[in-house]
């Protein structure tokens, strides 16, 4: 990753993390507060949140066929952190408002709670995109 690029970064579960950076998703939801105000790198969680996924309430937007899991996605700017926001994403009860969201080539990496300093060493297995599943896909032991 280049010089210009965030120092800091916010680990997401998928499909939250891909909704974000490809600038549909402009609130990220946390239970904590943050004065944190700048530019950010959104990594993807090796966890994946089946339910919103599975319902996909966002007809207008066109799914995936993958997603990256365990690494940086991209970036956006954190703009303000708020108890009440306007944006239809929010459900609190604290919403990090993005701004500049877009998608950066993956790279993995360990992620971490809360905001974190990404470490780049190289891993000993790279993960993969997983595909993503079928809408009337129900979760039977593993879910990918």
């Amino acid at each position: 990753m280049g010089d210009d690029l965030p120092t800091m970064a916010l680990s997401i579960k998928q499909p939250w993390a891909w909704l974000i950076v490809a600038g549909h998703k402009d609130v990220e939801n946390r239970t904590w507060f943050t004065n944190y105000r700048g530019p950010v790198l959104i990594h993807a969680g090796k966890r994946f949140d089946f339910d919103p996924y599975q319902q996909w309430a966002w007809p207008e937007i066109e799914r995936p066929a993958a997603f990256d899991l365990g690494g940086i996605v991209g970036r956006a700017d954190i703009i303000d952190c708020c108890r009440d926001c306007l944006s239809p994403w929010f459900d609190g009860p604290y919403g990090f408002r993005l701004d500049n969201m877009r998608p950066l080539p993956f790279r993995p990496c360990p992620g971490k709670l809360g905001f974190f300093r990404p470490d780049f060493s190289p891993p000993s297995t790279s993960p993969k995109p997983r595909p993503a599943p079928a809408r009337a896909d129900k979760p039977q032991g593993k879910l990918f």
